[in-house]
């Protein structure tokens, strides 16, 4: 019977800390996070990106801090007609680590979240968006597109504490290539 209600407790706050407001990192430093980053890890469990899981490649990004304190963020993905390059506006909220940005492709707004980063190795980036239901990411950037198998794991286990299913946390393939990634 101990066990049983042990069980049941540790589920419950499993299920209550998977949908716990997510905090940003401690006393963030936009100056310190800025410049190049890999997307070296993705936990999405929407139905619609099913069928890419498979052809998902490491993306890379560059972060540019704004005078106003907000941030520029040029991403550089590899699709099959070739390098692709989309940029976005990061705009400061009130907490730092916590940034809005507008979404050409849902047409809404979305919320960015720095989890955790030491700057010079990884980060945790939640991203969240509501449209007909609510959907969330976790990312894992990297200063280099291979990361620790300890940094891997966290991103894992934070994702799964989030409520991803293991099976919609990916760690992509490399990043070819891009000609236009260094630029």
């Amino acid at each position: 019977m101990r066990l049983f209600a042990a069980t049941i407790s540790v589920m419950m706050f499993f299920a209550l800390s998977a949908h716990a407001d997510v905090q940003p990192q401690k006393d963030f430093d936009l100056q310190r996070f800025s410049g190049k980053w890999y997307r070296v890890g993705l936990a999405y469990d929407s139905p619609g990106f099913t069928p890419y899981r498979d052809k998902l490649r490491v993306s890379m990004g560059v972060l540019t801090p704004t005078a106003n304190g907000n941030a520029n963020m040029s991403m550089w993905s590899q699709r099959s007609s070739g390098c692709r390059c989309d940029t976005y506006l990061y705009e400061k909220t009130d907490v730092p680590g916590q940034f809005t940005y507008f979404s050409t492709r849902h047409n809404r707004m979305k919320d960015i979240t720095v989890v955790e980063t030491n700057y010079t190795e990884y980060a945790l980036v939640l991203k969240h968006k509501k449209m007909n239901r609510e959907f969330t990411q976790v990312a894992l950037y990297g200063r280099t597109q291979k990361l620790r198998p300890l940094l891997l794991e966290k991103f894992r286990e934070f994702s799964l504490s989030r409520g991803f299913p293991k099976e919609s946390i990916l760690t992509p393939q490399l990043l070819d290539n891009c000609p236009t990634a260094g630029q």
